[in-house]
């Protein structure tokens, strides 16, 4: 079947969808893409940075941009791995979360941060982790116990 065939067929298919049909189907398709946001807000405070850098803590600091769903699924990790921290091994009382809007260039060029879904992780005054797009939930875990 030629491929301008093909595009008639699907086209005549869809203007046979009742209109009911394309309101559910516009639903559905609502609903899946916001079961992968989640409320994405800048945390990052640079005095609480240099504070727990001073103290020697873990910092971990995640950027984000709102349309992205790879973001919020890095966050979503990293806040499982927050809330089951001691069933994982990683205690999170001498670990700093932050995030931030990788629109924030203030931010984003003092970590030389390009890219949404950049995960850092410093001990102190070290950066010891960088990646770029990891949302993998076991290598993010890996990334955290080789910091603390």
């Amino acid at each position: 079947m030629c491929h301008y065939k093909l595009f008639s067929l699907v086209v005549l298919e869809c203007k046979q969808i009742p209109t009911m049909k394309k309101f559910l189907i516009f639903i559905f398709c609502f609903f899946a893409f916001a079961a992968n946001s989640m409320e994405k807000k800048t945390t990052f405070n640079k005095d609480l940075f240099s504070k727990a850098q001073s103290e020697g803590k873990i910092i971990v600091i995640s950027s984000w941009i709102e349309y992205c769903g790879s973001c919020a699924n890095q966050m979503k990790v990293l806040q499982k791995a927050k809330k089951e921290g001691e069933l994982l091994d990683i205690k999170f009382d001498n670990i700093e979360y932050f995030a931030f809007d990788v629109t924030n260039r203030d931010i984003a060029d003092s970590f030389d941060v390009l890219y949404q879904t950049t995960l850092l992780i410093f001990k102190g005054d070290t950066e010891v982790y960088r990646s770029i797009g990891e949302v993998t939930e076991d290598l993010i875990y890996q990334a955290l116990k080789a910091s603390i």
